[in-house]
């Protein structure tokens, strides 16, 4: 990436992965994208974190940190390169509705994450009434990823859809400290909202302080390329496949980086 259009910090981070039937998540992905499967599985993630030191590249003074929550599922384009598909994001900051104008479906709502003691408390309810949310959390000890986690959490750019084409955003960021966590709580209606039978499977959880350091490039349509060419994520690590490995119920799970 030679120019991130934004710098981020992700901080207080929860993935809550659920397993989904592939045509159940197809069903709700444009034309140019496919669902990627892990073992036969689709994924579906909520992620609830903190967005801090928000601010173009160059600019000293960035945004006041604010929570947000996004309801994520795993593709491929039509170059067979690897992203994320966001089917909605939950977010408390008005100044990122700016970001709709290349298709990322961004919602206002009220938005909080505290701690209690041990555990990360993260709640949110959309403007007007709309759909809710809320997960607590348990922090354990440090794990090592294993090759589901490195699947689920190390993608690195974000399709949308804007005037009929389809579009990409480039991530970059270090792999980041992930831990086991419990999951004590979680509600929600995200799922249902965006089109999702409400999930049958326990899920499985990690819990990440945070990555620091966070580029987003400029946003720009998807071009046909042949074979994998650059931006199909950092060359020092390569991505295992998926064989052989599945999701373990929370409780028992290993860790990744976003």
């Amino acid at each position: 990436m030679y120019l991130p259009a934004l710098c981020a910090g992700w901080l207080t981070q929860t993935f809550v992965h659920w397993a989904y039937a592939p045509d159940q998540v197809q069903r709700l992905l444009p034309d140019g994208l496919v669902v990627d499967t892990f073992d036969g599985a689709a994924w579906v993630s909520l992620t609830p974190f903190v967005m801090a030191d928000v601010r173009p590249p160059g600019i000293p003074l960035a945004l006041p940190s604010f929570p947000e929550t996004n309801l994520r599922t795993y593709v491929r384009d039509r170059n067979g390169r690897e992203g994320l598909w966001f089917l909605s994001i939950e977010v408390s900051s008005p100044v990122m509705l700016a970001a709709r104008a290349v298709g990322v479906p961004y919602h206002v709502g009220r938005l909080e994450v505290a701690r209690r003691g041990d555990t990360v408390l993260y709640t949110g309810v959309r403007r007007r009434g709309g759909p809710s949310y809320e997960v607590t959390v348990r922090p354990g000890e440090p794990v090592r990823p294993g090759p589901l986690d490195v699947w689920l959490t190390s993608r690195w750019r974000a399709f949308t859809r804007r005037l009929g084409a389809l579009w990409e955003t480039p991530v970059e960021h270090a792999p980041g400290p992930v831990r086991e966590a419990r999951l004590d709580t979680v509600e929600e209606s995200l799922t249902r909202a965006a089109g999702l039978p409400r999930p049958s499977t326990a899920p499985l959880v990690h819990y990440s302080d945070g990555l620091h350091k966070v580029r987003l490039g400029i946003s720009h349509p998807v071009r046909p390329v042949h074979g994998r060419g650059a931006g199909d994520g950092p060359p020092a690590a390569p991505r295992p496949r998926p064989h052989g490995t599945h999701a373990r119920p929370h409780g028992t799970h290993e860790g990744g980086a976003r």
